[in-house]
């Protein structure tokens, strides 16, 4: 009870994003005694193909969630921010034939950019989100712990945070699994309880993707070559519509020629707009190591330049073992234990140990050494 007490005296500003997550959040919180403000940010105001802007039914959603709980709540418009720091960055990279991941300049340019300061406006002591992760906080450094449930562990999307952002957020549910969020919600009575989890990009939502990205850059069709014969097998729509280790649709079924297994994009040529692919996955697919570029450490870089870590390349897949070379320009060498399949230049490597997110950086060249 004096917790609770304690609580009262300090105000946390938790971004609803109209889903269940954050609207459980917002319930524990208050249930722990806190003064709690709900803020939705309105990164995207383009309607979606069928003419729906689906912002303003996660809004609606937010100021049930409010009105259940009780608690005021905010509608704050970022989407001149998200242009400029995330979109126009989403653009250029997938111009360059790169395949971006714009969640992760989202969280450090929007959800804990202009949102913390934001929050920090209007008298917040913290914020929160419901993010699957966990800060923890040891000799006056903040550190960022992997989620509870491994399978929903979002600290991938979060390598580019800084101790000034990790050390006034907070993560509610990092301790949690899905099924018992939907249970609390649902005992609740929460609008949220049932909804369905929102996936991709927010500015593409349920969209085709192709279509989308068209409208935004023109496209420039060229061919499709076997790597290994340098036959031309077919045409492709624009490289930045594909992207490597990618099988389906290339549009070049039905090949005579072969051995009947399926084609997979392998490489792309900027200068000569060439797409290139092979029939089954062989050593052209695979990878030793990588340069990445920017890269975030989390704590603090670490005083030795060399040790042995885990590494994901993408959110979801499971951590692989590599070594790792710390060179200058915040340019790091990640060596891979075993060869890794697809690696994508724009894309993020993050690095762990068994407990925590060590930081990452973006994806710049693809070293290929057998």
């Amino acid at each position: 009870m004096l917790k609770k007490e304690e609580n009262k005296n300090k105000t946390i500003v938790v971004g609803m994003s109209g889903g269940v997550d954050s609207s459980v959040v917002a319930l524990l919180l208050k249930e722990q005694g806190y003064n709690v403000i709900g803020l939705f940010m309105n990164n995207w105001e383009e309607d979606d193909s069928n003419g729906v802007c689906t912002n303003a039914d996660d809004f609606a959603d937010v100021k049930r969630v409010a009105s259940k709980l009780n608690i005021p709540y905010y509608s704050v418009n970022f989407a001149k921010e998200y242009l400029d720091s995330v979109f126009s960055e989403f653009l250029r990279e997938y111009k360059l034939g790169r395949t971006h991941n714009p969640v992760v300049l989202c969280n450090r340019e929007i959800k804990f950019g202009p949102f913390l300061k934001f929050a920090k406006k209007i008298g917040a002591d913290m914020i929160a989100t419901g993010h699957y992760a966990n800060v923890e906080e040891k000799d006056g450094l903040f550190y960022l712990a992997k989620a509870k449930d491994q399978n929903k562990d979002q600290t991938y999307f979060l390598n580019q945070l800084g101790q000034d952002q990790l050390s006034c957020v907070m993560f509610p549910i990092g301790n949690m699994e899905k099924p018992e969020i939907r249970k609390i919600a649902e005992e609740a009575d929460l609008a949220t309880a049932k909804k369905k989890d929102s996936t991709g990009v927010c500015f593409i939502g349920e969209r085709n993707f192709k279509k989308f990205l068209q409208s935004y850059l023109p496209a420039k069709p060229g061919d499709i070559v076997d790597k290994r014969t340098g036959k031309v097998l077919g045409k492709h729509d624009g490289l930045m519509y594909y992207t490597l280790g990618q099988r389906r649709g290339l549009g070049i079924g039905g090949q005579k020629e072969g051995n009947g297994e399926s084609f997979f994009v392998v490489s792309k040529d900027l200068d000569k707009n060439i797409l290139y692919v092979t029939q089954g996955e062989g050593d052209e697919i695979l990878s030793d190591a990588l340069i990445a570029t920017g890269f975030n450490w989390i704590p603090k870089k670490p005083e030795e330049k060399e040790f042995d870590c885990f590494a994901k390349f993408r959110y979801r897949q499971a951590e692989q073992k590599v070594h790792v070379k710390i060179l200058d320009n915040d340019k790091v060498r990640i060596e891979f234990k075993v060869r890794q399949r697809a690696i994508t230049p724009g894309q993020y490597v993050v690095l762990y140990d068994e407990k925590y997110c060590l930081g990452g950086g973006e994806i710049d060249e693809v070293i290929k050494e057998k």
